[in-house]
């Protein structure tokens, strides 16, 4: 069996910074052929973007993923701020569905890559983080970068 060569195309690294993720699940999301063009150009952004599961239907629907037009698309562009729909097991929706009723829950896309020729997003069931955890993180990280820092001067 071919390994697939994963190239990724956008994160959303804002998702890291306001949420706090209990669990990744890839899956799969329904283009248009001017939509996938855009997408090897890199013209993505999912920094506001946000999963909601229809109750009726058991389907997982990405909001506000905006995929710029195609430039050479004409007709065949459509909306870019779509709704578009994630390719999911049933199983898994509604795993998914029972967590996202718990308050404070939500899905939100973390990053967007190829899979070989297969456009896949990583979705994240994530829980909302209140600003001192935020401070927290971000004093963590400079930590970090300063401990770095020395052990680096210190190896000259």
């Amino acid at each position: 069996m071919k390994e697939a060569i994963f190239k990724t195309i956008a994160q959303n690294k804002k998702a890291f910074h306001d949420y706090s993720v209990l669990e990744k699940l890839e899956a799969g999301i329904e283009l248009c052929g001017t939509e996938v063009k855009s997408l090897r150009q890199g013209k993505v952004n999912l920094k506001d973007s946000w999963c909601s599961v229809n109750e009726k239907t058991m389907e997982l629907f990405v909001h506000r993923m905006h995929i710029s037009p195609y430039e050479k698309g004409n007709i065949f562009n459509k909306d870019p701020v779509r709704v578009r729909r994630l390719l999911v097991h049933k199983s898994q929706i509604f795993r998914l569905f029972g967590s996202v009723k718990k308050e404070g829950y939500t899905i939100v896309p973390l990053s967007l890559y190829f899979k070989g020729s297969l456009v896949k997003m990583q979705i994240g069931v994530c829980k909302g983080k209140k600003l001192f955890d935020k401070r927290k993180a971000l004093a963590e990280k400079e930590a970090n970068r300063k401990i770095q820092r020395s052990i680096k001067e210190f190896n000259r």
